[in-house]
């Protein structure tokens, strides 16, 4: 007797008719509502032709009549319908809802089934195995567009904990003569590959394609994370909802890696930059206590924000307390860790308004609680503004520093973090504030990498300083001459005066341009017009000095560059 199972399914000419009606019906429809659906060619068929409608029927059972079984007959009826309609149409729920439809009407009797999708432009298929009934545990699905995003390994691990089902089955869509060895290592990593030709849009439109009727080929799966940073993986992600998965799109944006879940609307984030040292945890608390001490001493009151510290930290190190907390105390606050080490810190909390403030043990805060009027005057009556009025003289200042610190460590670079300290140390202000007031409108890090007088190197996380070589003497030049070679605004009004004079008499003209005078200047004085206006006016440049001093100067406007003269009283 022969074996059941070895016959051709479905093979009720009855089901077979219903499914080509069915079918039939849908491209009818197609063509009368969404006709952009269709291929160019077939817009205008006849669909209503009854001699069209026989050959269209005829066609399509023969493909369904050839089937071995169910999987192969759905895989029949989509590449049919491939060769009607484009791509968009099956990522749309109707095609979903087609699907679920056959599915329903074909007999199920091959529980060994499997999906084989060929690629489209060769002969070369990869099989994955069906992942068996309704009644199997549930599992979660990874399709990938690996030409769009890599996943690494640290990645996968991160959306395991993600889902609420393990991951059975990952599917990666690309071309992979195009990606060197990746498909030797995705496939060691347990996924199937699906080859598509070269193309902008290839793996998408095949991740989409095969996403959209996966539920048909995997009935127990809960769980879809749809990956890929292209903006069409949308349409995927709202037809696979319709169906009632779990979705979570997985796109890449800088250095992260972020998961929206379709069921709570949350994002998840996985940063992909190496993660800081981690420091040990006496090392920790020494820096900790260093910053805290440095607040003292630059505010003149023994409390500090905890808000304040935590900040300093991650400008110091390039990491957050919280991260080195967590790490060293899995489920426990920043607060919590302080509060463990009761001979190292101590906390108050003022209010809910004023947050937290910390303390060294060493101190005995117990005599000098902070309250909220004395904390704060005492913050900002010791925030005012720095001695150092120009760019130029806290160039100047951090060379003597930097200069200074290499000559006390012997060493020929410093780390930058301790430039940061000795210039706090020395100005009871840090430098971030001395940009502010300055109105620098960069970072510390860029300033210092614009200036000519510094080297930078990166080691790990942190930073190391020197004196530029090529800068060395003009650097101490400007170190060594602690006294401005101009002493007052009417001096410097008496010297760009007489630089004026000279540049026209030179020239043989009535005026000449700002730049011209930028640049005389410069060449005698061996620093910016610039620079030297703000040793006196912080907010100034040139050009203002000299509009403020109509009396003396005429500027004018020609095309986009400024002149100036003598302003006539004067000559």
């Amino acid at each position: 007797m022969p074996d059941p199972s070895s016959a051709p399914l479905a093979t009720d000419t009855a089901i077979i008719d219903q499914i080509c009606d069915r079918v039939y019906q849908i491209v009818l429809n197609i063509q009368q509502q969404h006709p952009e659906l269709l291929k160019q060619k077939y817009r205008m068929t006849p669909w209503r032709n009854p001699q069209i409608q026989s050959a269209f029927i005829t066609k399509l059972k023969a493909r369904l009549t050839q089937a071995e079984d169910e999987d192969a007959k759905l895989i029949n009826l989509r590449r049919f319908l491939e060769i009607l309609l484009l791509p968009s149409y099956f990522t749309q729920p109707s095609f979903g809802e087609l699907t679920q439809t056959l599915q329903s009407l074909i007999p199920k009797n091959s529980p060994s089934a499997s999906l084989e999708v060929v690629s489209s432009d060769s002969s070369e298929s990869v099989s994955f195995p069906a992942s068996g009934t309704n009644d199997s545990p549930g599992i979660a699905i990874l399709l990938l567009d690996a030409e769009n995003l890599q996943l690494d390994i640290e990645t996968e691990r991160f959306l395991t904990k993600v889902c609420t089902y393990a991951i059975q089955i990952k599917v990666a869509f690309a071309n992979w003569r195009s990606l060197g060895k990746k498909d030797a290592e995705f496939h060691s990593r347990g996924y199937e590959l699906i080859h598509v030709p070269l193309g902008k849009d290839s793996a998408d439109v095949k991740m989409a394609t095969v996403g959209s009727s996966i539920f048909i080929h995997y009935p127990n799966a809960r769980e879809i994370l749809v990956c890929s940073s292209d903006g069409v993986m949308t349409h995927l992600y709202n037809t696979l909802q319709t169906h009632g998965f779990t979705v979570y799109l997985v796109r890449k944006q800088g250095d992260t890696i972020t998961v929206l879940n379709s069921d709570t609307n949350q994002t998840q984030n996985h940063s992909l930059s190496p993660p800081p040292e981690i420091l040990v945890i006496e090392d920790f608390i020494n820096q900790i206590k260093a910053i805290i001490r440095l607040e003292q001493t630059r505010t003149g009151n023994l409390w500090v924000k905890l808000s304040k510290v935590s900040k300093l930290f991650r400008r110091q190190h390039q990491t957050t307390m919280s991260y080195v907390v967590s790490w060293h105390c899995p489920g426990k606050t920043v607060p919590d860790f302080f509060l463990d080490y009761p001979n190292e810190f101590v906390l108050h909390n003022l209010s809910e308004q004023s947050g937290l403030y910390v303390t060294l043990f060493e101190t005995n805060p117990s005599v000098i609680a902070p309250t909220s009027a004395s904390t704060e005057s005492q913050v900002l009556e010791n925030s005012q503004n720095t001695t150092i009025k120009s760019k130029v003289e806290l160039e100047q200042e951090l060379a003597r520093i930097v200069k200074k610190l290499m000559a006390d460590s012997g060493q020929t670079s410093v780390p930058l973090s301790n430039v940061s300290t000795e210039f706090c140390k020395q100005h009871k202000q840090g430098i971030s504030q001395v940009f502010k007031e300055l109105e620098l409108g960069v970072k510390f890090i860029v300033f210092l990498k614009q200036s000519s007088l510094f080297n930078l190197k990166k080691t790990g996380i942190n930073y190391k300083i020197s004196i530029n070589k090529a800068a060395k003497k003009e650097t101490k030049k400007a170190i060594e001459s602690t006294e401005m070679p101009i002493n007052s605004l009417k001096e410097l009004e008496k010297i760009i005066k007489k630089i004026i004079e000279t540049r026209i008499q030179v020239l043989g003209t009535n005026d000449i341009a700002v730049n011209d005078l930028k640049q005389a200047f410069q060449n005698q004085y061996q620093m910016t017009a610039d620079a030297c206006v703000k040793n006196f006016e912080s907010k100034s440049i040139l050009i203002k000095f000299l509009r403020n001093r109509s009396t003396v100067f005429s500027i004018t406007l020609i095309n986009t560059d400024y002149r100036v003269a003598i302003a006539k009283e004067l000559n």
